[in-house]
């Protein structure tokens, strides 16, 4: 029951996080009333279900590693009425879907952790129809993410921040993402740079247990220590407006 609970929290908070980002993520997606639909790293399945919602003749179908996060999904869908969103356990690197099965793929920072970018964008590819759409959001450089650095550097000076940290910024040089998406067979790739905060909590406690849950920051600090350093770097100013800056790029790419 507590993991439960802590997934539940998990996944109220990182919507909430995130509220400003889907927004705009809602938006580019422009999902059509008859649309087919892939959420890739779907989670407790927010954008999977704003996807069914604005596809009541198609429908929505959200993909995960975390079988704890799917359930939510699956219980969230039923609850709001929305037998169009189905929910499935799956690796879109290897996953074996069945040629242009889907009119829209979409993914909220989901795409940026395959172990190979290449075989995974070729493998999406094959999943969307021909003239489809492959809509997704990734964060932009580290250097301009302060949930990236200035936390962590007030966390811990000397880290550069963990693995986790560093592959979701793979996708962060608009190049390379372009040269992953011609090579696995879209065109008309596009790019828009987004800037909008995140909140991470109501005060200096609440935003510290946040971060190391996120980001799996190693608890190298006692608590009371890490926030005094996070104060003394003038940082409570940050967490008492509950917000830090983030920037991120909304991809769009036709098949």
């Amino acid at each position: 029951m507590m993991a439960e609970e802590a997934a539940l929290n998990f996944a109220d908070f990182y919507d909430a996080e995130l509220a400003l980002h889907n927004a705009h993520f809602r938006v580019a997606a422009a999902v059509g009333r008859s649309d087919r639909v892939l959420d890739i790293g779907c989670g407790a399945g927010q954008t999977t279900r704003d996807a069914a919602r604005a596809a009541e003749a198609g429908r929505a179908h959200g993909i995960d590693l975390s079988v704890t996060m799917l359930e939510i999904a699956r219980r969230r869908s039923a609850e709001e009425g929305l037998p169009n969103a189905t929910f499935e356990v799956a690796d879109a690197q290897n996953y074996h879907f069945a040629k242009g099965e889907f009119d829209l793929c979409i993914s909220r920072f989901g795409v940026m952790f395959f172990a190979d970018p290449a075989v995974a964008f070729a493998n999406i590819a094959n999943a969307v129809r021909p003239g489809g759409r492959f809509i997704f959001m990734v964060w932009q450089d580290r250097d301009r993410n302060e949930w990236a650095t200035a936390i962590h550097e007030a966390l811990d000076p000397d880290s550069t921040g963990p693995v986790a940290a560093s592959k979701a910024f793979s996708l962060s040089e608009p190049s390379v993402t372009s040269g992953l998406l011609e090579t696995a067979g879209f065109a008309t790739i596009e790019f828009r740079e987004i800037n909008e905060p995140v909140f991470y909590g109501p005060d200096p406690e609440t935003a510290l247990a946040t971060i190391q849950t996120f980001e799996n920051v190693k608890n190298a600090l006692d608590r009371s220590v890490a926030t005094a350093e996070i104060r003394a770097r003038g940082c409570s100013t940050c967490w008492r407006r509950t917000r830090h800056p983030t920037e991120f790029n909304s991809i769009r790419a036709h098949g």
